[in-house]
């Protein structure tokens, strides 16, 4: 039945509805398509010449087709595709997020030919994930075939097969990692619904909680590779990794870190939103007399106690410029009724472009550059925060200051001219150490390894590390 069904010019189905093929809650358009090339025994291409395209498939840097690539369709193109699938149109509106989504590139006037254009999944509906294959297999009783589908982050894990669904945006071969062994993902997933029906009673979006909850988890994962005390997260990204990261721990770091930090992103999301919690903020800000947040605050105690890190309280309230904190500047601001009028300074909830976590994707790619070209420039302003980077460049311009101010210092009694000379080179040379030391950590908080680091700072890797780590303690880091 299924070879009169393909016509000897194109390979297409003469006539529709000859097999079902039922679209998935969420499914990108694109995906729908190639599960029913599959479905005739064809390759998407030869399916996709059902319509008329206006521009080009897109593809990573690397040649190889975004999964994550989205199709629109006009409305004739709707309607050889709903012929195709053999299912109603309005099921497939239902289900598929781009279904009636209009695009300029397409034709403004229908002339009865199906066309359809390209574009990036996450630019029209969302984040786009990979779906469960066991699952999609289990429900269509056909072989397990690629699925994408538009899917937040507080819903990527399939519980019934202990899967971490991965973003579909990104040029790795990945679309899922093994958390059966940690069933404090799927927990917390659950405990989600429960935190958005929360969000919703307080007036807030839960889509923004989340993302304010993950950018501050997000901060602390980068923070933690130097935290001596935290044993949870390494624990789990060697699950993740099948037993241990080993030799490709950055990889692992950058790929695992959604899935690790989850539980944690649950739990500051539904802090947030406590009033209790809040009102421990307006405590440490001293309430009707104003003081600045101190290391030893309620709120960041409280904070660390319900990630079950109680010793995280001191580095999350010192963490200035961070997300957290200006979250709690917010909060003290609408409790002091000192805000402007109404807009993104005064709405705790809006992320900072600036703290807003670098994706897998784009972490990948910077560490696809960097492992072809250490040291680029695009490297450095992608990995290190804004604020380091601005601190770094504080303390060299110190630096520049204060030797050309001893350019000056030439005359007068020796002694004098000695004890400023002397004084001024010493704390130049006490500006150059911080400078020294804070671009180290950024290299290696950048991924950079210790003994390639080491060799840039010509002294032992050993030395290097046993140095930083006693002067992040000393620093409460």
């Amino acid at each position: 039945m299924e070879q009169r069904a393909v016509n000897e010019q194109g390979g297409v189905p003469h006539y529709p509805g000859l097999l079902r093929t039922p679209p998935l809650q969420g499914e990108t358009t694109s995906s729908l398509i190639c599960r029913v090339a599959s479905g005739y025994g064809l390759e998407a291409k030869a399916l996709r010449s059902c319509w008329r395209w206006h521009n080009q498939q897109p593809k990573h840097e690397s040649g190889i087709c975004r999964a994550d690539a989205e199709v629109l369709l006009n409305t004739v193109g709707r309607q050889r595709l709903a012929g195709l699938c053999g299912v109603e149109e309005d099921v497939l509106a239902r289900a598929l997020p781009s279904w009636e989504w209009q695009d300029a590139k397409l034709p403004a006037k229908e002339d009865g030919v199906p066309a359809a254009v390209w574009r990036i999944g996450g630019a029209v509906a969302g984040p786009v994930a990979f779906g469960c294959r066991l699952c999609v297999a289990r429900r269509t009783g056909t072989a397990a075939v690629q699925v994408v589908r538009y899917a937040p982050r507080w819903d990527r894990v399939c519980v019934r097969h202990g899967r971490w669904l991965l973003d579909a945006d990104a040029d790795q071969p990945r679309e899922y990692l093994d958390v059966r062994h940690l069933p404090e993902l799927a927990a917390a997933q659950r405990r989600w619904t429960g935190v958005a029906r929360r969000a919703v009673q307080a007036g807030a979006e839960p889509e923004r909680v989340f993302a304010l909850a993950h950018a501050v988890v997000a901060r602390w994962w980068d923070q933690a590779f130097g935290w001596e005390r935290e044993t949870i997260w390494p624990r789990r990204l060697h699950q993740v990794a099948g037993g241990d990261a080993g030799g490709d721990l950055v990889w692992w770091r950058i790929v695992g870190r959604d899935a690790v930090i989850f539980p944690e992103v649950v739990a500051v999301s539904e802090a947030l939103l406590d009033p209790e919690m809040a009102e421990l903020v307006w405590v440490d800000s001293g309430a009707g007399r104003p003081r600045a947040l101190a290391a030893d605050g309620k709120f960041c105690h409280r904070l660390g106690e319900q990630v079950g890190r109680a010793w995280l309280g001191p580095l999350a309230a010192t963490d200035h410029g961070g997300p957290l904190i200006a979250w709690m500047g917010a909060i003290i601001r609408r409790r002091r009724g000192a805000g402007g009028p109404p807009g993104y300074a005064d709405d705790p909830w809006w992320v900072r472009q600036e703290h807003q976590p670098v994706t897998m994707a784009g972490q990948l790619r910077v560490f696809g550059k960097e492992k072809r070209a250490p040291g680029s420039g695009t490297m450095w302003r992608a990995v290190v925060p804004p604020e380091q980077r601005a601190r770094i460049g504080s303390l060299i311009d110190s630096v520049e200051e204060q030797l050309v101010q001893l350019r000056g210092v030439q005359s007068g009694p020796t002694a004098d001219v000695a004890r400023q000379l002397l004084r001024g080179l010493a704390h130049s040379a006490g500006l150059i150490e911080a400078t020294w030391k804070r671009t180290v950590v950024a290299a290696v908080n950048g991924g950079v390894p210790w003994e390639e680091v080491a060799r840039w700072a010509d002294m032992p890797a050993e030395v290097l590390r046993s140095m930083l780590t006693s002067g992040k303690r000393e620093d409460g880091g």
